[in-house]
């Protein structure tokens, strides 16, 4: 039986991933540093007391799995330079250790907008955030440790969204944070296009690569193409929609709140440094994936708005690591910190 170990579990794509794997018949650990208090349904799941930023709680977590799931983020951006580095560095020595691949959900901060409108896996990497930056060297130094035998699989996606899915543009800036919304905030232009990514498809995409671990190289990078709407605004209509409100309640994103906040707020400044991701398109070519596991798992968009304001209205998502307070700024632009 294939062990995965999952860093991030109570975040989203990490919860969504270890589901996914349970249905698969994988053998689930999670770390976390006070699993009693852990809310996640899965009684499958096999809970480890320890600290994401202690090497020595991976390394020893790690034993005798197979993969292990890097979806571990400080929530509301907070001391990001100071934490995901070295987190990282402690699932790279703990995969190392035993022989593991890596599985990394990536994003598009990787990339400026030199080379968008189309990001394919081999588009130059010079980004114009710090943020973006510190993506890059999280990319390159899991390029290195494959070079010294530590497999990665590395799978970039636009904005999450679906249950439980934490922090996020779905959740926190469209919906305001409401579970029931009265009215739907849109962040960029109408007309310009934007790529969205469900959760629930993104980890099943994750767990149909790691079938095809023999076709996988040892840094293998994959984008995930998800629902890309041509009208960026048709997610707004078809929350509207869904929810059984009319159009005409689609407003635009108080972004001057979000400057005004910005300097005491720390994920303030992270959402101004990000928001071109909101005034330029990004798709991602999928034609790699697509040959590697023939189809791209694609929940219609209607259905998938639907489940995912079923599960805001009915449970929230637990928060990523951090001791950090909360900030009452909706995340900024991008998709894997979910």
């Amino acid at each position: 039986m294939n062990t995965a170990l999952v860093l991030g579990i109570t975040g989203g794509i990490g919860g969504e991933v270890a589901r996914t794997l349970l249905r698969r018949g994988w053998h689930v650990r999670a770390l976390h540093r006070n699993p009693a208090s852990v809310s996640l349904p899965e009684a499958k799941v096999e809970w480890v007391r320890g600290d994401a930023m202690k090497r020595e709680d991976v390394v020893a977590a790690a034993q005798g799995v197979t993969t292990i799931v890097h979806a571990v983020n400080p929530p509301k951006y907070n001391n990001w330079a100071g934490l995901v580095l070295p987190m990282l560095d402690n699932t790279i020595a703990a995969a190392r250790e035993h022989g593991a691949r890596i599985v990394l959900p990536g994003t598009i901060y990787n990339f400026g907008t030199d080379t968008f409108p189309v990001l394919s896996e081999y588009s130059p990497q010079e980004p114009h955030t710090r943020k973006g930056r510190i993506r890059v060297e999280m990319e390159k130094r899991l390029r290195d440790a494959a070079a010294d035998g530590v497999r990665t699989l590395i799978v970039r996606a636009g904005d999450f969204f679906g249950p439980r899915a934490g922090n996020n543009w779905f959740a926190q800036g469209l919906l305001g944070g409401s579970s029931r919304p009265r009215w739907v905030f849109y962040p960029g232009p109408q007309d310009l296009g934007h790529s969205w990514a469900y959760l629930p498809d993104v980890a099943e995409t994750i767990a149909r690569l790691l079938d095809a671990e023999e076709r996988l190289e040892p840094f293998a990078v994959f984008h995930f193409r998800g629902h890309w709407l041509e009208r960026g605004v048709d997610m707004a209509e078809t929350i509207c929609r869904v929810a059984g409100l009319p159009t005409q309640r689609v407003f635009a994103f108080p972004w001057w709140a979000v400057r005004i906040a910005s300097p005491f707020v720390e994920v303030c400044r992270e959402m101004l440094e990000m928001r071109y991701l909101w005034k330029t398109p990004a798709e991602l070519d999928n034609t790699k994936l697509l040959s590697v596991i023939g189809a791209e798992p694609h929940t219609p968009l209607e259905e998938a708005v639907r489940r995912a304001l079923s599960a805001e209205a009915a449970e929230p998502a637990e928060a990523p690591y951090s001791p950090a307070p909360a900030s009452p700024c909706p995340p900024a632009a991008g998709s894997a910190d979910a």
